[in-house]
């Protein structure tokens, strides 16, 4: 590069970063629920792109029904303390706007076992906590709360008007972000924890009653330190899933 003389000093610029090269299948692979974050913040320009990526989702009939509430800072910490309030026994904070998932004793095979085996391998196997410990237990619950330390809290909704249809929108918007975000070097949890809570997110993040909470993103930078993010969960084999209908040569 050929040197400008002046009579000040100059400062070249700075070389602009080569962007990592990923494919679907990178992201695909390396993305997993991440629960310790650094509290290095991420830009609002940032958090814009990502949302505008996984606004590329499909929708049905193009509706595109998903709102997102993003918060940081003192809003997050704001939003933080009332959840911790409404999970110590405020019982007007409780409540879903969806039965997510069965009580505690409504899993049926296979999927109590495949639950039970996150649970040991996440409390047990990667935190040492004892299943006679429910203070422990409840101790790492409660980050939940402050989105595990992330410095971009989501909570995704979508409207009721398009029905169930709204609920499969809102799950392509999701995966759509989570990968995007992976993709850019970031990583993400999906929560549905903060649902149990949805009177206190609809009154700090106005959320009208037409639009139905569907669960928290944390969005961040993961703390390569912890332990909780050597937590690698499996996946069942294809052939445990999939049935093809139709000839191979097909």
């Amino acid at each position: 590069m050929e040197t400008i003389r002046s009579n000040t000093t100059a400062t070249a610029p700075a070389p602009t970063p080569v962007a990592l090269r990923v494919t679907v299948e990178d992201v695909l692979r390396s993305r997993h629920s991440v629960r310790a974050f650094l509290p290095t913040p991420v830009p609002r320009s940032t958090v814009e792109r990502l949302l505008s990526l996984a606004a590329r989702s499909a929708s049905n009939s193009n509706c595109q029904p998903w709102q997102v509430h993003v918060v940081t800072g003192a809003a997050k910490r704001s939003l933080t303390a009332a959840l911790l309030r409404a999970h110590a026994g405020d019982d007007e904070g409780r409540g879903r706007d969806y039965p997510y998932q069965p009580e505690q004793d409504g899993w049926c095979e296979p999927f109590r076992s495949r639950r039970r085996r996150f649970g040991e391998s996440l409390y047990r196997d990667t935190l040492g906590i004892r299943a006679d410990d429910p203070g422990a237990r409840l101790d790492h619950h409660r980050r939940n709360y402050d989105f595990f330390g992330a410095p971009v809290g989501i909570v995704l909704t979508t409207s009721r008007h398009p029905l169930q249809s709204a609920l499969v929108d809102a799950g392509l918007f999701l995966q759509a972000l989570m990968l995007a975000a992976r993709g850019n070097g970031l990583d993400t949890c999906p929560q549905a924890s903060v649902i149990d809570f949805s009177p206190v997110l609809r009154r700090h993040l106005l959320i009208p009653d037409d639009q139905l909470i569907v669960c928290g993103v944390a969005l961040g930078y993961a703390d390569p330190a912890h332990p909780l993010n050597h937590l690698r969960t499996t996946r069942e084999p294809v052939g445990s899933f999939a049935t093809f209908h139709g000839d191979e040569a097909d």
